[in-house]
């Protein structure tokens, strides 16, 4: 538990986050509540968490079969070069492009792993071919389709309720 308080985060703020994780939309009564704790100190500690950076937001999830996006894949992006503006324009390029959900610039022998979701096997081409393959940065791509997709257990540590 000694990483938490390095980042000023107490066994209380723990709680409180872990609460907002599992019902992101409850009133902070209805948490001061379950929590055992006041109104006031809920929100305060809320307030407190949002304006250090450590609640970046909260975030509506959308279900991209239910849209038509059926097709699930992971790009993998390998560049031929790397200059910084390069890389800067791909990678925004990459964020813009409709059917993207997520873009990591990572390490290793690839340099972009993108999470995408497209209606069918043709719009995931021409993902890679209308809005990857294009740029002069980009020497090659690797497509592994998603057959199934699980949350992890993330970064809270189990802590008494």
């Amino acid at each position: 538990m000694a990483a938490a308080h390095t980042v000023g985060v107490d066994e209380l703020d723990l709680r409180i986050i872990a609460a907002l994780s599992a019902q992101p939309d409850a009133p902070v009564k209805q948490l001061a509540s379950a929590l055992g704790i006041p109104a006031s100190t809920c929100s305060f500690r809320l307030r407190s968490l949002r304006s250090r950076g450590v609640i970046a937001g909260l975030r509506v999830v959308i279900e991209p079969a239910a849209l038509g996006a059926s097709v699930q894949a992971m790009i993998r992006v390998r560049l031929a070069n790397h200059s910084k503006s390069g890389v800067d324009a791909l990678f925004d390029a990459l964020v813009a492009t409709p059917g993207v959900l997520q873009v990591f610039h990572i390490a290793g022998v690839d340099d972009f792993l993108l999470h995408v979701a497209v209606s069918d096997a043709s719009a995931l081409r021409d993902i890679v071919l209308d809005h990857i393959t294009v740029h002069d940065v980009v020497r090659a791509t690797e497509t592994q389709l998603v057959f199934e997709r699980r949350e992890g257990a993330g970064v809270l540590p189990a802590v008494a309720g």
